[in-house]
């Protein structure tokens, strides 16, 4: 739930929803590819976190690195399609704008939580941004505040008291957890600038320039933090940025086509324990008891959050 492109309903050509009443041979491979491909993509955005431990860099420059690789990509790739990048209007480039900077501070975050504590508590903590998002959509969208969503977000915020172990801001699970909070506010944040998107631009066109102007935000890091960086470093963030972000998104996107709005909201909860998972193979964390109790409510009450939309929509 990390990339600001994970919306299920985006708008275009890209991700026009597709779904056949007859299950012929043919809509029955097509309809497997979609999942395929969604599995596949929160898969890739699970592992992201990854790249936060084995790359020996500051978080703004992981970002930097990642945002520049991916909207190049996505400029590219668009530019393929020959897709029109002019916006609409004047008010839509200022909220792409505002957006972009929330992306960069959403992203650098997320990075920030799992160096200096660990890819659970990162990825975990992330999973709370339906809590913010249950506060902060009924003001912006001026809809009624139910009563369900609150206490989902009260027992939300009871798992990430689970997680904590020790609420001194000296601990490295209250800084991962304080750092994990922030992206999952601003990644509500990002998500309502994305509704507005949504209905009226390709998600790959909101994505491009919501990263072109996170780079922009960076660039300035270069010049602060003057990192040393190797051959191997480069090629970890093209990876990241090529691979786990733009191919990931594109591939999320497509598999919208075929996927129901209900199932890739399933398969996106997916992300915290693929990244779990994945640190567990690959890094040797183990998480805690308090932490697997923690991520364990998190994650049911972000899955009831999830099917009841679903069913309400």
């Amino acid at each position: 739930m990390q990339s600001d492109t994970k919306t299920p309903r985006a708008a275009g050509a890209d991700a026009a929803p597709r779904h056949s009443t007859s299950r012929t041979g043919a809509s029955w491979i097509t309809d497997n590819a979609g999942l395929l491909a969604t599995h596949l993509a929160v898969l890739l955005f699970g592992l992201v976190g990854l790249f936060a431990k084995v790359v020996a860099l500051p978080a703004i420059i992981l970002v930097l690195g990642r945002t520049f690789f991916s909207s190049a990509f996505l400029g590219a790739y668009l530019a393929f399609k020959k897709q029109r990048f002019a916006l609409k209007t004047r008010g839509d480039y200022l909220l792409i704008a505002a957006a972009g900077v929330i992306l960069a501070v959403h992203w650098t975050s997320f990075m920030q939580s799992i160096q200096v504590s660990t890819v659970a508590v990162g990825t975990l903590t992330l999973a709370t941004f339906p809590l913010f998002s249950a506060v902060l959509e009924p003001i912006l969208f001026h809809e009624k505040m139910r009563v369900s969503d609150i206490a989902c977000a009260l027992v939300m915020l009871a798992g990430v008291g689970f997680i904590v172990d020790d609420f001194s801001l000296d601990g490295t699970m209250a800084q991962g957890v304080l750092w994990g909070l922030l992206s999952a506010f601003t990644y509500a944040l990002l998500s309502l600038a994305n509704r507005r998107f949504s209905s009226g631009y390709p998600a790959s066109l909101v994505s491009f320039y919501e990263q072109a102007i996170a780079t922009a935000v960076l660039l300035p890091a270069l010049f602060v933090f003057k990192p040393a960086l190797s051959a191997f470093d480069i090629g970890m963030l093209a990876v990241m940025g090529v691979v786990f972000t733009a191919i990931a998104h594109t591939l999320f996107i497509s598999g919208l086509r075929t996927v129901k709005v209900r199932t890739a909201g399933i398969i996106t909860g997916l992300e915290s324990v693929y990244g779990v998972v994945a640190a567990m193979l690959f890094l040797g964390e183990i998480p805690g008891i308090r932490e697997i109790i923690g991520g364990a409510i998190i994650l049911a009450v972000a899955l009831y959050s999830t099917l009841a939309s679903t069913r309400s929509s």
